[in-house]
């Protein structure tokens, strides 16, 4: 089966899972849904989803299951509850952060049902999310990509296949430790900037178009100066992603000294500000040391 005529499930309907499973709908897919909380998928039931009231009654009704979970924990609970119901011959495509031992762990259990799997991670941000465009990174089988590939082509806009299963893990850990070294040397930039008494705003708009501007500056530098931090990815999480590079590090002899400093960078963020900060609020470290706030007019509170 191939195209729209495939159903879909789709689990996990937070920030990210939410638009996603909407692209799927704008494409004329069927999809049925799934989230512990059954307000999330009002607005996805009111564009033509179908609910379910557990995993495993979505996951006998459909094709594929798409899952979009915060921990690994929740991925491997979810799966077996998934598996007590899905076909033979059926994917599972699991979008969360996973480590490449542990989606390989997780695919071998649903092989023993019958069950394909495909690894999907994107990046890029959930605005990016909610317009379509998002950035995915596959992992699996050929034949499974292809498959599903206009299924892909309906959430994201760039879409890499990296290899076998695990790859995918492997790049989107890379992608992220990137993100947040860069995140907290643009916090250093700007206070730079500030306390060297220039016009953020201006400061903002000369970095961008310099050679030292990055995707984390042209976006989440916005949030900063707004001073909503309001990016919809929490300190938590991106010390989740920030050990499994420590964990590649070790594993591959890489030395990773940036990655090291960043990592107890936002330990100290969230024992200051909780673990259900936004990931953005660690250039407040900076500013509340030194008293210092990076706001500039003309910012949004969130990217569109």
């Amino acid at each position: 089966m191939e195209g729209t005529a495939m159903h879909y499930g789709f689990i996990g309907l937070g920030n990210l899972g939410g638009h996603l499973a909407g692209s799927l709908l704008g494409s004329g897919f069927k999809v049925t849904v799934h989230d512990k909380e059954r307000a999330a998928a009002d607005r996805l039931v009111g564009l033509g989803a179908t609910w379910a009231y557990s995993p495993a009654a979505l996951a006998g009704q459909c094709d594929a299951v798409l899952t979009c979970l915060p921990s690994p924990k929740i991925s491997e609970l979810v799966l077996g509850q998934m598996l007590e119901t899905m076909k033979p011959g059926s994917t599972w495509i699991e979008m969360s952060t996973l480590g490449r031992d542990e989606i390989l762990r997780l695919a071998a259990i649903a092989a023993g049902k019958g069950v394909r799997t495909m690894e999907l991670p994107v990046t890029g941000g959930v605005h990016l999310a909610a317009q379509g465009r998002i950035t995915m990174l596959a992992g699996g089988d050929d034949d499974l990509f292809e498959q599903h590939r206009p299924a892909l082509e309906a959430m994201g806009d760039k879409i890499f296949h990296m290899g076998p299963l695990g790859s995918a893990s492997v790049i989107k850990v890379i992608t992220n430790m990137l993100a947040f070294i860069h995140l907290v040397a643009d916090g250093e930039a700007l206070m730079l900037a500030k306390r060297g008494g220039l016009d953020l705003g201006q400061a903002w708009a000369a970095i961008k178009a310099s050679s030292g501007s990055s995707f984390v500056h042209e976006t989440e530098g916005q949030l900063i100066l707004n001073g909503s931090y309001d990016v919809a990815f929490t300190m938590d999480l991106a010390l989740k992603d920030l050990g499994f590079a420590m964990n590649f590090g070790r594993e591959f002899g890489v030395p990773l000294d940036l990655a090291g400093l960043t990592n107890q960078t936002f330990v100290r963020g969230r024992a200051a500000y909780g673990g259900d900060a936004q990931s953005t609020q660690i250039v407040k470290l900076l500013e509340d040391a030194l008293g210092t706030d990076l706001r500039a007019p003309g910012f949004p509170a969130r990217l569109g």
